[in-house]
């Protein structure tokens, strides 16, 4: 009895999970570059004094959707977009180095390139700082950005560094409590040259809420019947105690 009962506690347990896992997804649904955490359940032993008699399920993140997310236009020159593979640099909370998909850029009053979240965006040797005042920002394809300082004529143009794009592949990545991602092995990625951008735009979030409905369904349906199987082994000891008073 006491198994079926731990089977199902077990399960509900980690469909609670999933469902965390799920409605995420859902709320970020409309998030730039946000990538969806995918979750799967499997069966594990479990160990203990005596002989192994017990088995869990267990909900495992075992990555993100690295899919890329639709590309919308904004005409803004601080947006930018990756075409195909690859990741924006930005400084963590922590000071270390992290990536993101998440283009909508800005400056603060000091002229520090952040993204829409606060992170500062990293150049080739630290955090990217315009020269202020300035009345034009460029983006190049490569991640270069080049100003107009304010008052200056239409020609003049100075590159004042570059965005640094990585590409160390998406098998490699992981994301953090903090949303953004790092390599598994803890290194810092390399720029990568071939990594391009799109100025004027951003990437959407690759969630697809009416999948992620559907999920949201079937995970609730599921968690029921692990209640109801808990119910049922409530049911049947009660039973088998009135039996044994019976007897």
């Amino acid at each position: 009895m006491d198994k079926l009962l731990y089977v199902a506690m077990s399960g509900a347990k980690q469909n609670m999970n999933a469902l965390a896992v799920r409605a995420n997804n859902l709320a970020n649904a409309n998030t730039d570059g946000f990538k969806a955490d995918m979750e799967q359940a499997r069966s594990m032993q479990a160990f203990g004094e005596g002989l192994p008699t017990r088995v869990f399920a267990m909900t495992e993140n075992p990555s993100a959707n690295f899919s890329s997310g639709p590309i919308k236009t904004t005409g803004r020159d601080l947006d930018i977009a990756i075409n195909g593979s690859g990741w924006i640099a930005v400084q963590g909370a922590d000071g270390g180095e992290a990536y993101t998909r998440s283009g909508s850029l800005s400056f603060d009053t000091s002229g520090l390139l952040r993204n829409d979240r606060g992170n500062p965006i990293m150049g080739d040797s630290g955090p990217i700082v315009l020269p202020l005042p300035i009345e034009k920002v460029e983006i190049a394809q490569d991640g270069i950005i080049s100003v107009r300082p304010l008052g200056a004529t239409a020609e003049v143009i100075e590159e004042v560094g570059r965005i640094k794009l990585v590409n160390p592949g998406d098998g490699n990545m992981m994301r953090g409590a903090d949303g953004l991602f790092r390599q598994m092995s803890g290194e810092i990625a390399p720029a990568d040259p071939r990594v391009a951008v799109e100025s004027g735009a951003v990437e959407g979030s690759n969630v697809n809420a009416v999948d992620e409905m559907v999920s949201l369904i079937d995970i609730q349906r599921q968690f029921e019947m692990q209640v109801k199987m808990m119910k049922t082994a409530e049911e049947m000891d009660q039973a088998s105690s009135s039996l044994m008073r019976i007897s």
